[in-house]
C-alpha cells in the first residue's frame, strides 16, 4: 500500500485525550478496500468524506454531529470537533487535529472511551488503483472503557468502520474489489515519527 503526502498542515491543540492517557494495549486497527470502478481521483473522494463525514457513519451504531452547526455543508478542517453519540455508551467529542488533501485524522476530546486518533485518507496503489483506508491508533480511554471495549466495544467498532469503507466506495465508484480488510496490530509505543497531538496515523500519497 502507498503512503507519504502531500503538504502538511498542523494545527496547535488543545486539551485532547492522548494514548498515554489511555488504559490497556496500543491498538492499532486498518479498514480498507480497493475500490471497485473508480474513476474519482483519490482527492475527490476525500473532499466528499470531508463534507458529508456523518453520512459515511451507520447510524444505528454512531452519529456524528458538527459542534458548529453554522458550518454544515463545508469540509471538515483543522481545529474543527464533532460530537459523536455512540450506541449503548453515551455521547462524546472529537477533534480534527490533521487535514490535507488526501486525509483527515480525528483525534478524542476527554470523557471518549478511546484515548488516541484515526486517520482516514485514500490514496493509488501500484497499479493506479484506489484504496480507501481507515487506521486508528488508540487505547481504552480509562480502565472501565477497556472493560466495556472487550466486551462488546470491538465488535461494534469494526462494524461501523468497515461501513464507512463500504459507503465510501459506494461513493466513489462500484463498492469494492473482493472484501473489506480488517486487522488489528498490538503495539508497544506509538512509532518513530509519529504525533499523536498532530499528525496521522499513516500518510496518503498517489491522487
Amino acid at each position: 500500500m502507498a503512503s507519504a503526502s502531500t503538504d502538511t498542515e498542523t494545527h496547535q491543540a488543545g486539551e485532547l485525550l492522548l494514548p498515554e492517557d489511555g488504559a490497556g494495549p496500543l491498538l492499532q486497527r486498518d479498514y480498507w478496500a480497493v475500490i471497485k470502478g473508480c474513476e474519482h481521483p483519490p482527492s475527490k473522494l476525500m473532499d466528499w468524506v470531508s463534507r458529508r463525514f456523518a453520512e459515511f457513519a451507520p447510524a444505528e451504531l454512531c452519529v456524528f454531529k458538527r459542534t458548529d452547526e453554522s458550518k454544515e455543508g463545508e469540509p471538515l478542517e483543522l481545529g474543527d470537533e464533532l460530537s459523536v453519540k455512540i450506541q449503548g455508551a453515551g455521547t462524546f467529542g472529537v477533534r480534527v487535529i490533521h487535514r490535507d488533501e488526501q486525509s483527515l485524522t480525528l483525534a478524542t476530546l476527554p470523557g471518549h472511551p478511546e484515548a488516541g486518533r484515526i486517520t482516514f485518507g485514500a490514496y493509488r496503489n501500484d497499479l493506479g488503483d484506489v484504496i480507501f483506508h481507515i487506521r486508528s491508533r488508540a487505547r481504552s480511554g480509562s480502565t472501565f472503557h477497556y472493560v466495556g471495549f472487550v466486551t462488546a466495544g470491538e465488535a461494534m467498532q469494526t462494524n461501523t468502520w468497515t461501513e464507512f469503507v463500504l459507503r465510501a466506495a459506494a461513493t466513489a465508484g462500484e463498492g469494492v474489489v473482493g472484501a473489506i480488510h480488517a486487522d488489528t496490530t498490538e503495539l508497544d509505543d506509538e512509532p518513530e515519527g509519529g504525533d499523536p497531538e498532530h499528525g496521522p496515523t499513516f500518510v496518503a500519497r498517489g491522487d
